[in-house]
């Protein structure tokens, strides 16, 4: 059974930066895709990114495009979401999920209803 462990979270200060790791037992040719999903308390889990294990194409909902990054290291079964240029409205815990439908290039990519495997999360809390 394919496990996800994320890490890297934290407190940090509006404008501040924060890497988080997934790590993975192993990916595999399961799971063709990985993604980033947030939940803050009271609301819905967000989706955040994704990247696929092919080709690392790309996806990234309009709340961090521009601000964070995914990439993958296959050598290393691990996926690192870097945000920069952090807000407030930032905080949530993190969590990093995958699944085997691959990439579509459309908010689908981060529905988190087309997930399987998830992580147990990270927090991360942006404060002054």
């Amino acid at each position: 059974q394919v496990q996800l462990a994320e890490s890297g979270g934290g407190l940090v200060q509006p404008g501040g930066s924060l890497r988080l790791s997934c790590a993975a037992s192993e990916f595999g040719r399961k799971y063709y895709m990985i993604g980033w999903f947030r939940q803050a308390p009271g609301k819905e889990r967000e989706g955040v990114a994704c990247i696929s294990s092919s080709n690392e194409r790309t996806y990234y909902s309009n709340s961090v495009a521009g601000r964070f990054t995914i990439s993958r290291d296959s050598a290393k079964s691990t996926v690192y979401l870097q945000m920069n240029n952090l807000k407030p409205e930032d905080t949530a815990v993190y969590y990093c999920a995958a699944r085997s439908v691959g990439f579509v290039g459309t908010d689908y990519d981060i529905r988190a209803a087309t997930y399987r495997l998830w992580g147990q999360g990270t927090q991360v809390t942006v404060s002054s």
